[in-house]
């Protein structure tokens, strides 16, 4: 009986944490004071967007923004990606000769 609660436990584990992962939170608080972001001030690091509340905190995360994207993705907190750039037309399209 005891090692049939025990293996229900660590299915019971395996499973919490795998779903954790699966469902990963949107970032909603800055990491440096702890208010809500505000999508128009951001630092970009690494391939991700890490929004802020203030402007005043983006000079604190940019001394060490490994230490902040570290505790997010701890907190179960997906980061945006930075936004592709669309690559300009070539060519001669949009006007004639």
């Amino acid at each position: 009986m005891k090692k049939i609660i025990i293996s229900i436990t660590v299915i019971l584990v395996f499973s919490l944490t795998l779903a954790g992962s699966a469902f990963a939170k949107e970032q909603e608080i800055c990491p440096v004071m702890g208010g809500k972001v505000n999508k128009e001030i951001y630092v970009d690091h690494d391939g991700k967007r890490v929004y802020l509340c203030c402007n005043m905190c983006i000079d604190t995360i940019k001394k060490d923004p490994a230490k902040y994207i570290e505790k997010m993705k701890k907190d179960g907190i997906d980061l945006a990606s930075i936004p592709s750039v669309a690559k300009p037309e070539t060519g001669h399209e949009g006007h004639n000769h």
